[in-house]
């Protein structure tokens, strides 16, 4: 971090015969995960974050090469780490403003598109777009300078949870004692399944393949995004110094295909999709990193907090859901759960424990509605840019080019990007 002037905490041990009492543990060491247990610490809360690669420091990320981990970061995201006071130590450098943003329909009509623009929604910027090390890397120099922090790299194998609080059972052997336990293991959660929350699950058949080019023509701080016939979705987010981090979403025989093609076959391929417009807006592509592939899949977990009956655990980010990238919001949505967790423990009565059930029903109603927004919007334009009638086709291009004519409806949707929070 840069102009630390606090005391270095050193990683604190527990070994195996060690039990520990604190009043929140968090498990899982996503940005989710990281950032929750740094803003539980800095309310006065002593707190303990779990997983296992605790002890092993993200890398900071230097040179021109950027990762493949890319992410877009909403205002309300900027909000949140200005507050956790980890924002200004970012290496700016390493971040792209995003100003426009530029979505194409599948027919490659002129009228057939929807540009966002910050100028005329009148804000600074839609979004950041860095690297999920960036973030990680300052939130890890953060945490050892915050003396209500244990981080403690090790594997939750057991929970019980009875009235009096939970205990965490590690795989060390040792066990911690936590009034409130916070969720953040990711989306196959095991901590969510011992508790006995169910998830609804649902695959798109699709894998996302990212790689990131060096292009000739300025991207002009636009995220681009194209839909292909048949259910392809293209997108070009911005980098600095004339970068671009690609996402694309197909199905995973052609994201195995992608992922053998050459520099030359890769140029082949962008001047065959969409009569080339790629090629067109970024000019020619030098392939930057090597290409890899995940799984798409819907995840939504039934509750967000424990049982009525004695709950003591919340559900955020990934643990409580997954989307669709098409978005770009997915990160943004789990950080949004952090927010209005921390929000509710800042403004939390005297008399009232960390595990009351008052407080964790504020949290599950607060981020249930934004939740369930998102994920159906998202679903559903996912579903009809995948359909290839002529009524769907001839729908979701009109559509498009509807929502482009409309001020308010654009106000709305850029509204919802920006990802404001109305705290309760």
């Amino acid at each position: 971090m840069s102009e630390v002037h606090q005391k270095q905490i050193p990683p604190k041990a527990v070994n195996s015969s060690q039990t520990r009492s604190v009043d929140v543990a968090v498990i899982g060491g996503g940005i989710a995960g990281k950032a929750c247990a740094l803003g539980m610490a800095q309310l006065g809360l002593q707190t303990a974050e779990i997983a296992p690669d605790l002890n092993q420091a993200t890398p900071n990320p230097q040179g021109t090469q950027w990762g493949q981990r890319i992410y877009a970061f909403s205002p309300s995201t900027q909000k949140l780490l200005a507050s956790l006071q980890v924002w200004d130590a970012l290496d700016h450098h390493r971040l792209q403003v995003v100003r426009d943003m530029r979505i194409y329909g599948d027919r490659g009509e002129k009228n057939d598109q929807l540009h966002l623009s910050a100028f005329e929604a009148g804000t600074p910027q839609l979004a950041w777009i860095g690297e999920s090390n960036l973030i990680e890397h300052t939130l890890d120099q953060a945490a050892r300078f915050q003396n209500k922090l244990d981080r403690i790299a090790d594997v939750v194998e057991k929970i019980d949870v009875e009235n009096s609080g939970s205990t965490l059972h590690l795989k060390s052997g040792a066990t911690i004692c936590a009034q409130l336990v916070i969720a953040a293991d990711g989306a196959n959660s095991p901590l969510r399944s011992e508790i006995g929350i169910s998830a609804s699950e649902e695959s798109y058949q699709q894998s996302a393949v990212v790689a990131n080019w060096i292009c000739t023509y300025p991207h002009l701080e636009t995220a681009f995004q194209w839909f292909l016939p048949g259910g392809d979705i293209v997108a070009m987010l911005p980098l600095p110094n004339k970068q671009v981090s690609m996402v694309w979403s197909t199905s995973p025989v052609h994201a195995s295909e992608l992922l053998q093609l050459t520099q030359e076959q890769w140029l082949e391929r962008f001047s065959s999709i969409a009569n080339g417009a790629i090629s067109k807006q970024l000019g020619e592509l030098t392939l930057h990193s090597t290409p890899a592939a995940f799984p798409l899949r819907k995840i939504r977990a039934s509750r967000f907090i424990g049982p009525e009956s004695n709950p003591k655990v919340a559900l955020i980010g990934d643990a409580a859901h997954v989307m669709h990238p098409l978005a770009g919001q997915g990160l943004n949505l789990g950080l949004r759960d952090v927010a209005v967790l921390l929000n509710i423990y800042k403004k939390r009565e005297s008399f009232r424990a960390l595990s009351d059930l008052t407080l964790l029903r504020r949290y599950e109603r607060q981020r249930q509605g934004d939740t369930s927004a998102l994920l159906w919007v998202t679903d559903k334009l996912k579903k009809l840019f995948s359909g290839n009638s002529a009524t769907e086709k001839q729908l979701r291009n009109w559509g498009l080019g509807l929502v482009n004519q409309s001020h308010f409806i654009k106000q709305r949707l850029i509204e919802r990007a920006l990802g404001e929070i109305h705290f309760d």
